[in-house]
């Protein structure tokens, strides 16, 4: 095996899926920022949630809102229903897993606030809960998928937002969903601090 061959293939693999995601996803990332911001403008905040690799991107996001991304600015209000290992494993033994984000969601969620649920298949059935959750609650959701969006496609509304990344990798639909939260990030700074270029 030559391992350095394999290695720059999973760099232009990546490279590649991200320049190929970039004109179809730009828009959804937009109105997804547009979105967010309004909430926040609101006195809203955006509740993150996925597990696994996703559970990363959604604390990964929720710190870069409330600590800062590449600006200065005031800390924004946001929670990744990923990091509170008691209500995570209680609600686990008590409901069964599937109900880990959907009772976090029905307890902290108010009406105009975001949920940005992240399974890159689409089919995570706590992602799925959370966001029935969120409808039921009066959210708006951002879904970040890949793989055609799986169950979630079907699930979300005309007011919500779908991320989908052209990939039926997870490595690859991981790597366009960190920089989908980068590029979130940005697009919320860049609006609530006006900047232009």
């Amino acid at each position: 095996m030559d391992l350095i061959s394999r290695i720059g293939q999973h760099f232009q693999d990546s490279a590649q899926t991200k320049l190929d995601a970039s004109e179809m996803l730009a828009a959804p990332i937009a109105q997804a920022a547009e979105l967010m911001v309004g909430c926040l403008l609101g006195n809203g905040k955006i509740l993150a949630c996925g597990n696994g690799g996703s559970a990363a991107d959604a604390q990964h996001f929720a710190a870069e809102l409330v600590g800062r991304f590449e600006m200065e600015r005031q800390g924004l209000a946001a929670i990744a229903l990923t990091t509170d290992s008691s209500i995570l494993t209680a609600v686990a033994n008590d409901y069964g897993y599937p109900a880990v984000f959907d009772r976090q969601v029905r307890a902290l969620g108010q009406s105009g606030d975001v949920l940005l649920a992240i399974s890159t298949s689409g089919n995570s059935a706590s992602v799925i809960e959370a966001i029935h959750a969120a409808h039921d609650n009066e959210l708006h959701v951002v879904a970040l998928t890949g793989r055609g969006g799986g169950e979630i496609a079907g699930l979300l509304r005309d007011t919500d937002v779908h991320i989908c990344v052209p990939s039926e990798r997870t490595a690859r639909i991981q790597e366009v969903h960190l920089l989908t939260v980068h590029c979130l990030c940005d697009g919320i700074d860049c609006l609530l601090l006006g900047v232009e270029e």
